[in-house]
């Protein structure tokens, strides 16, 4: 599945973004005949008797068939990404921070830590310069019209 979904990633890559209706039901196909191919592996191991982890890979394949069209949105919508490392990277910073100066004193520096990161995506994700746009929001202009001004 793994070397499909790779596949399917260079693909959308290839086209410059979501791909053409018939190859998307191409790929939808291979994606639903490799979940076949792993059911099937599952049964052979089941009836040889080897039962280690069979549970968890059955819950998993029947998550990927029930959000089959959530798992290939990708290959439709170019503004939808292959994976989810960017929100991994957002959250990053909130386990970092502890580590390098220490915890927050309080729930109250928590928060403000994370709406100031969160602002700071929101600002690096939209092309806008960080610090420069700080120093506008900081003057009381709205994010909003700042996110919307170019």
């Amino acid at each position: 599945m793994a070397e499909a979904l790779l596949e399917m990633k260079q693909a959308v890559e290839n086209a410059g973004g979501a791909l053409p209706e018939e190859e998307v039901r191409y790929w939808e196909a291979v994606y639903d005949e490799r979940l076949a191919n792993g059911r099937r592996e599952l049964e052979e191991r089941c009836q040889q008797g080897k039962h280690g982890g069979v549970h968890h890979a059955q819950r998993f394949i029947q998550r990927l068939e029930k959000r089959k069209q959530e798992a290939l949105l990708f290959l439709r919508k170019k503004e939808v990404p292959f994976d989810n490392n960017q929100a991994e990277r957002d959250l990053r910073m909130v386990k970092v921070k502890p580590k390098i100066s220490g915890t927050f004193r309080q729930e109250d520096d928590a928060k403000a830590f994370c709406i100031i990161r969160s602002v700071i995506s929101t600002l690096q994700k939209h092309g806008k310069p960080v610090w420069e746009s700080l120093q506008k929001l900081l003057s009381g202009e709205s994010l909003q019209t700042l996110l919307h001004s170019s």
